[in-house]
């Protein structure tokens, strides 16, 4: 997969050698806006994460992502899509920087670079991400994105082992000329890694 650059920023397949940086930055802050990403995150469960979301990209079921500064190459967040299991063409959008790089819009200028690519590297017609209705820095995130809300729903969080409310919200790929509906938002997704958005 090609390396992905906007202005301050350097997109890149996440490495082993990224686990300390992602659990350092993996904080109860960060993991409450987040479905599967635990408040406390060790090294060795960051490689776990990592070998998996590998692995997953080589079977062409997601399309993970480190988000590196260009300056000096420090790894700041996560974006990511993964293909949705009942929806072949659907996928789900996620994302989040480390608390200490909150507000310098850095999410705003990785997420088209990201989109735009996740929708050729997975082939989908749709893309949806989850958020929460108080997050209003995600939610300008999925706003500038030229998403726009689908419904109120639910989804499943591995992180806290329950379903909690959230917004659904969507886009279709570019061009697309529709035959038929979008898959609809479903009141709950089913467990799968991931599939929470915070900005």
């Amino acid at each position: 997969m090609p390396e992905l650059h906007t202005r301050r920023l350097h997109l890149r397949l996440p490495t082993l050698a990224d686990s300390a940086a992602l659990a350092g930055l993996m904080t109860p802050g960060i993991s409450a806006r987040l479905a599967s990403w635990p408040p406390l995150l060790d090294e060795a469960a960051a490689a776990m994460r990592i070998a998996q979301s590998l692995i997953d990209f080589q079977s062409g079921q997601a399309m993970p992502l480190v988000v590196c500064r260009r300056e000096d190459g420090a790894v700041l967040g996560w974006i990511g899509a993964r293909r949705h299991a009942q929806a072949h063409r659907l996928a789900v959008l996620t994302y989040w920087v480390g608390e200490a790089h909150r507000g310098l819009g850095l999410m705003r200028e990785a997420a088209p670079a990201a989109l735009a690519h996740g929708f050729t590297c997975l082939g989908v017609d749709h893309v949806h991400a989850a958020v929460q209705s108080d997050n209003l820095q995600s939610r300008a995130v999925l706003r500038a994105l030229g998403m726009r809300m689908i419904e109120l729903g639910r989804i499943w969080c591995d992180a806290r082992d329950r379903h909690e409310a959230c917004e659904w919200w969507g886009l279709d790929r570019p061009g697309l000329a529709l035959r038929e509906a979008p898959p609809a938002v479903l009141p709950a997704y089913p467990p799968v890694a991931g599939l929470a958005a915070a900005g």
